[in-house]
């Protein structure tokens, strides 16, 4: 008998890969999106997957919607993927990110509680949520210091998953992930920006890349790894929350460098503070600079977690590092140019 799934936010990273290896394991799968992510589904096209969804428009600011949805079918399995989930845009736009980032995981605790307590509900949560890091390796048990309405949010819906797991003895378990890329990375995030610009200077299509803070530190794994540890934690007999990692870390800079080598693109960084630049070496041109609008209002300077946990209890563990991540990326944006 095959299994029902819903993932909310499919049209995304995470969203595109999971209902990409939830198809495999042959789930029926149903995703939702807001109504203004409807048209965005070049993800899913991608992958080459998105006839084999089932649609369904549900705003998780609304709870009549979700109501409606999860009366319709008999869901085994609800992944919780859709949040506001840029963090720079969570400053600038504070009530609508928690309303649906944290306000919307409530709503569909409460629709579970009230419909069907069989459902398994997995909760995306975030290392955005440890912040400011009082410890210098993140933990299922390390104190969390969110710098963001987005990562407060965040923490909103994982206290509050685990509360309705101790409450009402749901089958609720969050996964705290580590940044996750791939080339399926929406834009506006760092590591994108960074490989799609490169690639766009080095076939000269633009001239330069702003970019903001080079030193914060991230542990990156690759998205299309972290979506079974997911399907994973719903595979346990006891519900628990797990770090999903990758145990190294990383700075932007690094990145940068580790990206300009894999491209061939001989460079140099000259100058310090808001007047670093990356200047390509064959013209004397920068590729690079600092702008100060792409800074936080409150910076995260270093995430590294710890996977033990995870790969004890469900034999995962990641295998693509920074550098391979990379050049998967690099070379997707080559091929789709």
């Amino acid at each position: 008998m095959s299994k029902t799934a819903l993932i909310t936010g499919i049209s995304g990273q995470d969203g595109a890969y999971l209902a990409n290896f939830l198809l495999k394991k042959k789930y029926k799968v149903i995703g939702s999106d807001r109504r203004s992510a409807r048209s965005v589904n070049w993800r899913l096209a991608r992958l080459g997957i998105e006839n084999k969804i089932t649609y369904e428009e549900m705003e998780l600011g609304e709870v009549y919607e979700i109501q409606r949805v999860f009366k319709k079918y008999k869901f085994d399995e609800v992944y919780n993927l859709a949040a506001q989930s840029f963090v720079a845009t969570s400053f600038r736009s504070p009530l609508n990110t928690a309303n649906i980032t944290a306000l919307g995981t409530l709503r569909i605790l409460e629709t579970i509680r009230s419909i069907n307590p069989k459902i398994k509900f997995y909760q995306a949560s975030s290392s955005e949520m440890y912040g400011d890091v009082l410890k210098n390796i993140q933990r299922e048990n390390t104190p969390f210091n969110p710098q963001s309405p987005y990562a407060i949010s965040k923490l909103f819906s994982h206290h509050l998953t685990k509360n309705y797991r101790s409450s009402y003895k749901l089958f609720a378990v969050s996964g705290i992930l580590f940044n996750h890329e791939s080339p399926l990375r929406g834009e506006e995030f760092v590591t994108r920006k960074i490989i799609k610009g490169l690639v766009y200077i080095l076939k000269g299509k633009i001239k330069n890349l702003e970019l903001g803070n080079l030193y914060a530190k991230r542990d990156w794994g690759y998205a299309k790894e972290y979506v079974e540890a997911m399907w994973l934690m719903l595979q346990q007999k006891k519900p628990e929350d797990f770090v999903i990692s990758t145990g190294q870390t990383y700075s932007i800079k690094d990145f940068i460098n580790y990206a300009t080598n894999y491209l061939k693109m001989d460079t140099k960084w000259v100058g310090n503070g808001l007047n670093e630049k990356l200047i390509n070496k064959s013209n004397n041109k920068i590729i690079i600079k600092i702008n100060k609008k792409f800074f936080r209002p409150a910076e995260v300077n270093f995430l590294k977690g710890d996977y033990k946990k995870a790969l004890k209890k469900l034999s995962w563990k990641p295998k693509v590092r920074l550098k391979e991540l990379i050049k998967i990326m690099i070379d997707e944006e080559l091929k789709n140019i």
